[in-house]
């Protein structure tokens, strides 16, 4: 196995570490939040280092196209999942940001069936962006004095807005007729 795909296990392997130290918050403040912020902002490396490493040494596998974007989404996932059980935000705000992943993870795949490669673009790197900041702020709200609570909300909601709009782009980008009967 590569180097980019042993990244992009080591990604998955933090998820569940991720959910352990969100959840041990409210046990262990302040260390638990520590721990939480250094395996996310490990995991979220990964992700650039992983895609990187495979481009710049010419290793792209079908297993890295796989199971990149699918550890993405499970880390994003989890901390929203775990972030609604904390009652950190609101469950709509996870709703529409797993909802909106899982709907443009299936359209490429429907894409693909249909020779057609829908890349990421700059909306959806925005939208990562967003997204990673809200996970950050909100694991350190609690512990960091002049981070008022409210902010949290906000940027969850900009991450939302974001990333709903990203998928809508890529939906338009992809030009498939959903509708038509196939011709045996």
């Amino acid at each position: 196995m590569n180097t980019p795909n042993k990244l992009t296990i080591l990604r998955i392997i933090l998820v569940p570490v991720l959910m352990v130290f969100i959840f041990l918050r409210k046990d262990y403040p302040g260390y638990a939040e520590f721990l939480a912020l250094i395996t996310f902002v490990l995991a979220a490396a990964t992700d650039g280092l992983d895609g990187y490493l495979a481009r710049k040494n010419e290793i792209v596998t079908t297993l890295g196209k796989i199971m990149d974007p699918l550890a993405d989404k499970l880390l994003i996932s989890a901390a929203l999942i775990a972030f609604v059980a904390m009652g950190d935000i609101s469950p709509w705000a996870a709703l529409l940001i797993i909802g909106r992943e899982l709907a443009v993870t299936g359209l490429r795949v429907i894409a693909a069936n249909e020779g057609i490669v829908i890349s990421a673009n700059n909306w959806g790197k925005w939208k990562t962006t967003m997204q990673i900041t809200a996970i950050i702020y909100i694991i350190l709200y609690r512990r960091v004095v002049f981070f008022p609570a409210y902010l949290g909300t906000v940027l969850i909601w900009i991450a939302v807005a974001i990333t709903v709009f990203s998928g809508i782009i890529y939906f338009k980008r992809a030009n498939i007729d959903f509708f038509s009967e196939e011709q045996a």
